[in-house]
């Protein structure tokens, strides 16, 4: 059986190590973490660390996490991005490309009023979704208390995460 997310992670200098991992998740504590968990001892390993890892942290790490992202619908966050991390940003998100005018403006008004309420940028993994999928997504979840509503985000980053964890390889 092959592992070759972990192996790669394994052989890679600490430094190069912990720009890998920040490709996957914008939260430095998480990647500090993931770096001190080495040696993975299979890509499921890894992938319960990175978990376990995530789930682990603090709120406002979680928010470190967030602010890496770009708004759906836009390709630029708001803090510099690797190639690499935009690349996938934009596959990610490319269900908004065949959103009609109407879903993506409705999306960039309901975005700026997520930030206003919650404090954060919305987060969902785009992964599959339709523009549309990812409006009423955000539509249902204006509605959350807060509190509920940064578990729900980090949930997603955690999905997003994986992801890109198995995406280490193809870069």
């Amino acid at each position: 059986m092959t592992n070759p997310a972990a192996q790669l992670l394994n052989a890679l200098p600490e430094t190069d190590a912990q720009e890998a991992l920040a490709r996957c998740c914008g939260s430095r504590r998480w990647v500090q973490g993931m770096v001190a968990a080495r040696p993975y001892h299979s890509d499921r390993a890894m992938f319960e660390i990175a978990e376990r890892t995530w789930w682990d942290l603090e709120p406002d790490d979680w928010l470190d996490a967030f602010s890496h992202h770009p708004r759906i619908g836009e390709r630029i966050s708001e803090r510099p991005a690797s190639a690499t991390e935009h690349g996938w940003s934009t596959t990610e998100q490319s269900g908004m490309d065949q959103a009609d005018r109407e879903v993506h403006d409705a999306m960039v008004a309901r975005n700026l009023e997520y930030e206003r309420r919650f404090g954060h940028v919305f987060l969902i993994c785009a992964t599959g979704r339709s523009g549309y999928e990812m409006l009423m997504a955000l539509l249902t979840r204006l509605d959350n208390d807060p509190t509920d509503e940064l578990r729900v985000a980090a949930a997603e980053q955690a999905k997003i995460t994986r992801i890109r964890l198995e995406k280490l390889v193809d870069t």
